[in-house]
């Protein structure tokens, strides 16, 4: 059974982008989880799901 945790507001930082591995990284727009990549122009969101207890 899986549980999500409660929207905290908290942001995932990413070290490197997923798609090219670039690390120049800017937050983007006005709500949280959403990154700029600037070495391959992708936008892309992060969001944290829960935790699986096994």
């Amino acid at each position: 059974m899986s549980e999500t945790a409660p929207d905290v507001g908290e942001r995932a930082t990413p070290f490197y982008c997923p798609y090219c591995g670039d690390e120049d990284l800017r937050p983007h727009g006005e709500t949280g989880g959403s990154w700029h990549c600037r070495g391959c122009a992708r936008v892309f969101t992060l969001r944290f799901v829960g935790l699986e207890v096994s």
